[in-house]
């Protein structure tokens, strides 16, 4: 093969690839689990349109209730400076748009949190 037909080959393979494997995904789910013994259940739906991200929590959504929640990211642990926005209500479907400094496909975790006393309230495990 010729290394020009080579080198379109390899093109080619590496935009077929990339079309398969987007490099950013658009969307990703998760149910909660409680943390820190609270009870937090329903579902995180992450979804992008374009460089705008989206915090879905879904109608089923309950929250047993403390100080200070807010919504964050983190993979083991909550990584502080994605920290936000404060909780809206304890249950029921809300929408939170995630500020543009935050790439939320760099984490495995939405993570309901409380600033106050520096513990996680329920954890959302995200499948992208």
């Amino acid at each position: 093969m010729s290394q020009s037909r080579t080198a379109f080959a390899l093109a080619a393979a590496l935009a077929l690839s990339a079309l398969a494997f987007p490099q950013s995904a658009s969307s990703a789910e998760g149910k909660f689990k409680g943390a820190s013994n609270h009870r937090t259940t329903g579902t995180a739906t992450l979804k992008r349109q374009g460089k705008t991200w989206t915090l879905e929590i879904s109608s089923d959504f309950t929250f047993d209730g403390a100080p200070d929640p807010k919504w964050a990211f983190g993979n083991k642990g909550v990584d502080k400076t994605t920290i936000f926005a404060p909780l809206k209500s304890n249950k029921g479907a809300q929408s939170y748009s995630i500020p543009a400094t935050i790439d939320p496909s760099k984490y495995k975790r939405v993570i309901l949190y409380c600033e106050k006393y520096s513990v996680p309230l329920g954890v959302a495990k995200l499948r992208f």
